[in-house]
């Protein structure tokens, strides 16, 4: 998985950012027993998960591989187990 660059993409690192921040403001206002603010949070949450998709679907997420380069994919899979 490390050689697949998963997930290292601007849309991704946007997403879970902005996600992050959605939780960490729901934590805080679920602590201080703050119905409205703990829903806040949430609704950031969910932001952040349009924001990513929506950057994915700009082009700014990992592109799609080619049908040549799934086959070579699966080509030096096999060739790994069998080795």
């Amino acid at each position: 998985m490390a050689g697949s660059s998963h997930g290292h993409t601007p849309a991704a690192w946007t997403g879970v950012i902005i996600s992050f921040i959605g939780f960490c403001i729901a934590g805080l206002f679920m602590v201080a027993a703050n119905t409205l603010g703990f829903w806040a949070g949430i609704a950031v949450v969910v932001l952040g998960g349009v924001v990513g998709f929506a950057m994915k679907a700009a082009g700014l997420g990992m592109p799609k591989e080619s049908a040549e380069m799934e086959a070579a994919r699966a080509r030096a899979s096999q060739a790994q187990v069998t080795a």
